[in-house]
């Protein structure tokens, strides 16, 4: 166990400043090759912003959901656009939390809203990678903490951590709340739970992973005979934790409810983009329409692709993945594979789902590290075309 694990064992403070420092200290490896992998997705984007005639910085915090983002910081909710069609695009489809701290960062310093978006994404990156080397530090060892936070950052849609989006703040905060469950640290991660909820619909996966862990935990308590006050007992602040988890998604959902005067507001206004939970018919219907017109090897990659996730998945949990992890990836897979909308994103999407390359970066940190460096700069390049390529072209990512 880790320094950072050890100072969320009962009886030692939650915030140790010295297991900070040298957990911080454990993680620099993994920060390094963190920070070097995205910035080399930075330098190929300018690059080819720069042929195309393009900016790299408008690119990163001016285009699509960052300048939704930018107009709630700046103006607040209720802002709209009516499309030709009649269909209207509300700005409180956005989570609040990642406009709020551009708002609250460019009110103290000379930033801009949308560059202190990007400040926010550089930063809370770093902290998800952080959390991404802790995980894989205490299941796997430190070569697999590397490996992971590595991976994430090599992912082909890794472009987006660097954007003005919230896709990494919630990582951070949805990987750190799991982590705290995983080292019996509850009021942190209710804490962390509901911050998550306030960033991205898909906290109600970091909910899950705290109230279903709470809940076995308490059930095998009582399977083995102890009465539930002395289960709670045995572990101090999951009540509060559970208790706080869901209020920042709830807090949100209500509060559109109520200014949309529904109870179902926030559903009507993802409905208004196109958006929601049909069970995945819809995006079924789309990869039968790439399979059965000229598009047939686009829809057997798209085919291929949900299957590799799916068995990543399975992979995971049938490797014994701890119960949180598995909740959470589980979650985030399901929303994102079930959801109905611009079917562009859902890489994206899946971008916070980090449990799915665990056993990857299992396997790299028992490979030979010249063949798993080898692996991981590869992927690395490939991200960096990628997203290069990706974010000059016509569609949000």
């Amino acid at each position: 166990m880790n320094d950072l694990a050890s100072a969320g064992v009962p009886g030692r403070p939650l915030c140790d400043a010295p297991a900070v420092r040298a957990a911080l200290r454990a993680a620099a490896p993994a920060l390094a090759a963190f920070a070097a992998i995205r910035l080399l997705g930075l330098v190929v984007l300018a690059v080819r912003s720069t042929v195309n005639g393009k900016d790299w910085h408008t690119l990163l915090t001016a285009r699509w959901d960052a300048l939704w983002y930018t107009r709630v910081a700046e103006q607040g909710y209720g802002y709209t656009v009516q499309l030709p069609n009649g269909d209207v695009h509300s700005n409180l489809a956005f989570f609040p939390l990642l406009p709020w701290l551009e708002r609250g960062l460019s009110a103290l310093s000379p930033l801009s809203p949308a560059d202190a978006g990007m400040v926010v994404a550089w930063l809370t990156s770093l902290a998800a990678a952080w959390a991404l080397y802790a995980t894989g530090e205490r299941l796997h060892g430190p070569r697999a903490g590397i490996a992971l936070a590595a991976l994430w950052a090599a992912l082909p849609v890794g472009i987006v951590q660097s954007m003005a989006y919230s896709e990494s703040l919630f990582t951070a905060l949805a990987a750190w709340g799991v982590y705290a469950v995983l080292t019996g640290r509850w009021m942190w991660a209710g804490v962390l739970a509901s911050l998550a909820g306030l960033t991205r619909p898909v906290g109600a996966a970091v909910v899950a992973a705290v109230w279903l862990t709470a809940a076995v935990t308490l059930w095998r308590q009582r399977a083995g005979g102890v009465r539930l006050r002395a289960a709670l007992r045995a572990h101090p602040g999951m009540l509060p934790g559970v208790l706080l988890a869901p209020l920042g998604w709830c807090g949100f959902f209500l509060w559109v409810g109520a200014r949309q005067g529904s109870f179902t507001g926030y559903l009507d206004v993802q409905g208004d983009w196109g958006n929601g939970f049909d069970g995945g018919l819809a995006f079924g219907a789309f990869i039968w329409h790439q399979l059965s017109g000229p598009a047939f090897a686009a829809g057997l990659a798209l085919l291929v692709g949900v299957a590799l996730l799916v068995w990543m998945y399975v992979h995971g949990v049938r490797q014994g993945q701890p119960l949180p992890l598995a909740v959470y990836g589980g979650t985030v897979l399901l929303l994102a594979l079930t959801a109905k909308g611009y079917f562009g994103s859902k890489p994206r999407l899946m971008l916070p789902a980090y449990p799915l390359l665990l056993p990857l970066a299992a396997g790299l940190a028992r490979a030979r590290p010249v063949r798993a460096w080898l692996v991981i700069g590869l992927l690395s390049a490939g991200s960096a075309a990628y997203g290069a390529f990706w974010l000059n072209g016509s569609g949000p990512p």
